[in-house]
C-alpha cells in the first residue's frame, strides 16, 4: 500500500489522553454484534477494518465520502496542540483516498485546511468544510477532473466562520454547512454556532442559530427535512483548557427542522435526546428517508439507523465513529465508517442516497 511516509507526529502523553477523553476510545465490546429490524442489515455482515491509521501516521479520521467514481475519501484532523513534525512543523491536515478495488491508500490533499466533512456534488466534485486549527474556515470546491480548488463560503458578514464541520447538499445545488467551534487558537467571531446555507449565485444565509452547537447536517431525499446533530461538549477548544478545569455539556441531540422550498429551515422536533451522554456526530441518509448517525455515547458507541421519526431500527457496535458514508452503484449499501484514526466498512440491507 502506498502511504505518506515523509511525517511522523509525536503527540504528546496528555493530547494522546485528551483525544482518547474527549472523542472516545476506540475500544468496543468483543462480543458486540450488529442488530436491527428486518430489511435494515444483512445476514453475517461484520465490520471490517480497511485502513489502520497507526500504519500510514494517521491522527483523527472524519468525513467519509465516495466520489462519483467509487474512491473512498477521508479526512485526517491532525491536532497542532502538541504534535510536531520531525522538523518541528505543524500539520494542517490531510484528505486521503482509498481505492476499494486495490486497498491502496494515498494523499488526496495535504495540507488540507483542517478538512473535517466531504460531500461530492452533482457534478462530481467535492465539497469541504475546513475547521480552525490553522485551518481555513471555510467552505471550498474542488474540481475532480483539474484539482483545482475554489473558496465558495470564506466570510460572513465580512467575519470568518467558527470552524464548519460537516455539509450536506439538496438537489437544486445548495450547501448547507454546520459552523460549531471544538478547537482552535482563532478567535471566534461570529454571533453563534449555526447551519448556514451556500446559494447558488455564491450568496450565504444563516438558517439555523437554534440548534445548540450544530455538527451533522443531512438534507432528506424528499428535500422536505433538514436533520441536524448537536454535539454541545460545553468548550471551544478542548485542548486549552488546563488541568482540574471542565465544562458543562450543553444540548446533544438529533433535531429535525421543516426545508421550505426557499431554502430556509424551522424547527419541527426533537427526534433524539442523548443527554446525558455524548451526542452524535455525522450523519447520512438512505433512499428511503432512513438516518443513519455516527453515535459516540461510550457506554453503546456505533451507527445508528434511525426512521425519519427517529425510531431507532437497526445498531452496529463500532469504536467510537466521527462519520459515515455510502457507497455507490453496485456497492451503494456498503457504509464506510471514520472512527478513531481508522477506516471501516459494512454491508446494510438499504440504499444510500446521493444527489440525482
Amino acid at each position: 500500500m502506498r502511504h505518506m511516509d515523509i511525517r511522523r507526529i509525536g503527540l504528546t502523553w496528555g493530547l494522546l489522553i485528551a483525544v482518547g477523553l474527549v472523542f472516545g476510545a476506540p475500544a468496543m465490546a468483543q462480543d458486540a454484534m450488529p442488530m436491527g429490524e428486518p430489511g435494515f442489515l444483512m445476514d453475517g455482515a461484520e465490520l471490517e477494518m480497511l485502513v489502520n491509521g497507526k500504519d500510514h501516521g494517521i491522527v483523527f479520521t472524519e468525513g467519509a465520502a465516495v466520489s462519483c467514481d467509487g474512491m473512498v475519501y477521508f479526512s485526517d484532523i491532525t491536532f497542532t496542540a502538541g504534535s510536531k513534525t520531525a522538523r518541528g512543523g505543524l500539520l494542517a491536515g490531510v484528505i486521503w483516498m482509498y481505492n476499494p478495488d486495490t486497498g491502496d491508500v494515498s494523499v488526496f490533499r495535504s495540507p488540507s485546511g483542517m478538512s473535517n466533512g466531504i460531500k461530492f456534488d452533482a457534478n462530481c466534485d467535492m465539497i469541504n468544510a475546513e475547521g480552525a486549527d490553522y485551518g481555513g474556515r471555510r467552505i471550498i470546491r474542488t474540481n475532480m477532473k483539474t484539482g483545482v480548488a475554489e473558496v465558495i463560503a470564506g466570510l460572513f458578514r465580512g467575519q470568518p466562520f467558527n470552524a464548519p464541520n460537516d455539509v450536506t447538499i439538496d438537489e437544486m445545488g445548495r450547501i448547507y454547512f454546520s459552523d460549531p467551534r471544538y478547537l482552535g487558537h482563532e478567535p471566534v467571531m461570529q454571533a453563534t454556532m449555526a447551519v448556514y446555507r451556500i446559494d447558488t449565485d455564491g450568496s450565504v444565509h444563516r438558517v439555523v442559530t437554534d440548534a445548540g452547537k450544530p455538527n451533522g447536517v443531512a438534507v432528506s431525499p424528499d428535500q422536505k427535512s433538514l436533520y441536524v446533530v448537536s454535539n454541545d461538549n460545553g468548550a471551544l477548544d478542548l485542548f486549552r483548557l488546563d488541568q482540574g478545569e471542565g465544562s458543562v455539556k450543553g444540548r446533544m441531540a438529533l433535531m429535525a427542522y421543516d426545508l421550505a422550498e426557499d431554502g430556509s429551515a424551522t424547527f419541527r422536533k426533537m427526534l433524539v435526546d442523548y443527554a446525558p451522554e455524548d451526542g452524535p456526530d455525522g450523519l447520512v441518509m438512505d433512499t428511503e428517508g432512513n438516518l443513519w448517525v455516527a453515535g459516540r455515547d461510550t457506554s453503546r458507541p456505533g451507527i445508528y439507523a434511525y426512521s425519519p421519526d427517529g425510531v431507532e431500527m437497526a445498531y452496529i457496535p463500532t469504536p467510537v465513529p466521527t462519520n459515515v458514508g455510502f457507497g455507490r452503484g453496485e456497492n451503494s449499501n456498503v457504509l464506510y465508517i471514520t472512527a478513531a484514526n481508522n477506516l471501516y466498512r459494512i454491508t446494510v440491507g438499504k440504499n444510500g442516497y446521493h444527489l440525482p
